[in-house]
This record gives C-alpha cells, structure tokens and sequence, in this order.
C-alpha cells in the first residue's frame, strides 16, 4: 500500500499514520499504524525500496537512537506532519561482499616468506644502484703504497664531533684519547690512511 507522494506525516484515522520517507534521492509514502514497531516499519519501507531492514538506517529529527530500536512502538516516538523521516541503505544487489577474491586485492597477511622480497634484492633497487656505480667516477687522491696496511678512521666519529654545533673544524675535533694527533707522523708513515 506504498506509493510516491510529497506529504509529510499525516494522520488518516488515529491509529494510522502516512509517513515520508526519502532515501536515495527519491521520497516513498508508507502506511503505519501507531502500535506497530519500528521494525514493522523497516519491514514496509523494505517493500517499497527493496532495502533490507537490517541494511536500513532511519533518521528522524530530534528522535536520536530511538528509531535503532526495533521493538519501540511508533507511538512512543514524537513524529510531526511537517517533517520528513530520511532512511539510509543500501540494496543487496550493490553491495559488493567478496572482496577476498578480487585479484586486485592482496592480502599480505598471507605471503609466503619465498615471496617476500628484500629491498636489496628487488630489481629497481638493483637498477639504481648499478647506474649510480656506473655514472660515479672514484677519484685516487693519495696511491696505496706496497705493504703498508690499511687504517680506517672513522672521521664522524674518531675525529670529530658532527653533531656539534660548533662553527669552525678545530672546535669540532674531539679530544684525544689514541694520541691520534702527535703520532699522526708515525701512523701515515707505517699505514695507508
């Protein structure tokens, strides 16, 4: 017994009521009664929408969480003529449920650990670090000389202090705890530094 009109609430008996419902851009008339449950209304806004009740959500001025309830009667809820009752849902055929089996859709949870792939290992991390050693030129500024070994200093660390906020290199040099310093002669003459 639902057709389209742009009436609000009106009631026909006192027990009857004509309710307005507007959902999805268009506005549907149903008939209540007073003592049917707000289910009972779900249930005849379902007839006219083809949205199930346990996808619909009703809203309704200054009514609250009331219309949530579907064992509330109709006649404990203050509806007015002049206000229209909004519903929010969504028809079964839209509602898009197997998500799992989309291929677009990865679910990384379920990897194994052969398909996971290092970041060094990946191609493109590999591409990039192939053409910077080959556009990189590495300049020879002192020669290694024969038999001397190598002595690595780390120089953020051993020399100097970079997180100083110190403005000049002298003030960033650490203190001395190797002697560093005055065998500096005695190390670049039996190491390559």
């Amino acid at each position: 017994m639902a057709s389209e009109s742009s009436s609000a609430v009106s009631p026909v008996t006192a027990e009857e009521l004509t309710l307005t419902v507007k959902w999805s851009g268009k506005e549907h008339t149903v008939r209540v009664c007073c003592d049917d449950t707000v289910g009972e209304l779900k249930r005849r806004i379902c007839e006219v929408t083809n949205v199930l009740p346990k996808r619909q959500k009703l809203l309704y001025p200054k009514v609250g969480s009331k219309l949530a309830d579907d064992s509330l009667l109709l006649s404990q809820i203050p509806l007015k003529a002049s206000l229209k009752m909004t519903m929010i849902g969504t028809i079964e055929e839209d509602i898009f449920v197997d998500q799992v089996e989309s291929p677009d859709i990865i679910d990384d949870f379920e990897l194994e650990l052969e398909e996971t792939v290092d970041i060094k290992d990946k191609e493109i991390n590999q591409q990039k670090l192939r053409r910077r050693i080959e556009q990189h030129k590495i300049v020879l500024r002192n020669p290694c000389r024969q038999g001397k070994k190598l002595l690595v200093l780390d120089i953020d660390y051993t020399l100097f202090d970079h997180r100083s906020t110190a403005e000049n290199p002298l003030e960033l040099m650490r203190p001395c705890k190797c002697f560093t310093c005055q065998y500096c002669p005695v190390i670049l003459g039996s190491f390559n530094v």
